[in-house]
């Protein structure tokens, strides 16, 4: 049986086609990708992300916890700020890849992806060897991500906290849409400029603040928007996806991570096994790629050649750029072949496209 989050009657008034991911029964599209897409690019799109996970951790020692099992320096974090981080394994392969909210002192929240929600629960517990408590508010908590150029004036509509003055990667709590208490955070998964709203559903109407702000948005524009166009927009600006181009079975330093990972800080899990790598470097690199050939679109799990026909790596994800008209994608490749500007080939159905290496993000921000 699939969860189901608090909008899903909304989806399905409003025509969205379902889909089991992460375990929930969620929209991957309500009219169109294309135009969901182009939405968020150029005026407004909200999405249900309420399958996301929520783990609190409080105390005297969440912070020493939360720097044990993460590889970023929580201690940069001051109240009201958030922070892009990951979790490894001993041997450095990734366990989920999160978002740490510093709420107050001794008080933390962790934002996980959908599919990893037990597994990362289970993760941290086993490594709580401090004196914090954790807890998981998945279930209760919803999660709304209003995206694009005019998120702003739609959500200001309905608030009386100074959206403007919310910086990126941090956050407030205020009063938005007849919700008393809504963390409102300057982050988001689309390269656009946009909130992420979490609340309670137990102390709200979800449904009500979903209708709140379509209708402040109905002016602009504003799109329900799916999980296809929120694969779209991330790809576009080269945001990974867990379960794609980093797993269990790829490390930072060749996931583009190398920037959160703080190996100057205390020991965490994973630090010596990265160390090693660091010294040595690693064997590949996840690169962006364009295709030259409009009717080749990589897909994951397609193998990478170089120009003498020697395999060299694999895709991990791939589409057609709705606002390039091109067609990407990202994947690994030898470190020694990794270079930008450099021409690969993709194997798509027996036939190899050409392709050129570009560092994302692919469109500019």
């Amino acid at each position: 049986m699939l969860k189901r989050t608090p909008f899903y009657e909304l989806h399905e008034e409003a025509g969205a086609k379902l889909i089991d991911f992460g375990g929930f029964d969620m929209p991957v599209q309500y009219e169109s990708i294309r135009k969901e897409h182009k939405a968020v690019r150029n005026a407004v799109g909200m999405f249900d992300v309420s399958h996301m996970g929520e783990f609190f951790i409080t105390g005297r020692e969440a912070l020493p916890l939360i720097q044990h099992v993460t590889i970023n320096d929580a201690s940069e974090l001051k109240p009201g700020e958030a922070q892009y981080s990951a979790m490894c394994y001993e041997d450095g392969g990734i366990v989920d890849d999160l978002l740490v909210y510093m709420l107050g002192e001794h008080e933390y929240m962790l934002v996980v992806n959908a599919s990893n929600i037990e597994k990362d629960f289970e993760w941290i517990a086993r490594h709580n060897s401090f004196e914090a408590e954790l807890q998981n508010r998945s279930d209760r908590t919803c999660l709304l991500a209003v995206q694009g150029p005019k998120s702003v004036e739609t959500l200001q509509k309905l608030t009386e906290t100074n959206l403007s003055g919310i910086t990126f990667y941090t956050f407030e709590t205020g009063k938005l849409a007849n919700c008393d208490e809504m963390i409102l955070s300057a982050t988001g998964y689309t390269g656009e400029k946009g909130f992420e709203l979490y609340f309670n559903k137990n102390q709200a109407d979800p449904e009500g603040v979903w209708k709140a702000i379509m209708d402040a948005g109905s002016a602009f524009g504003i799109e329900p928007c799916g999980l296809g166009a929120r694969n779209t927009l991330r790809l576009e600006m080269g945001f990974a996806l867990y379960g794609n181009d980093i797993t269990e079975d790829t490390h930072p330093l060749e996931a583009r991570m190398g920037w959160l990972t703080k190996l100057e800080k205390g020991n965490f899990i994973g630090k010596e096994a990265l160390v090693e790598v660091k010294e040595t470097g690693p064997a590949r690199q996840l690169v962006g790629f364009v295709v030259e050939d409009k009717r080749a679109i990589p897909r994951s799990g397609y193998d990478l050649f170089d120009e003498e026909d020697n395999q060299i790596g694999f895709v991990t994800s791939g589409t057609r750029s709705i606002t390039m008209d091109k067609n990407i994608g990202m994947g690994y490749v030898s470190r020694e072949l990794s270079g930008e500007g450099r021409t690969i080939l993709v194997d798509i159905r027996n036939r190899k496209a050409r392709a050129v290496i570009k560092k994302p993000p692919f469109i500019e921000s």
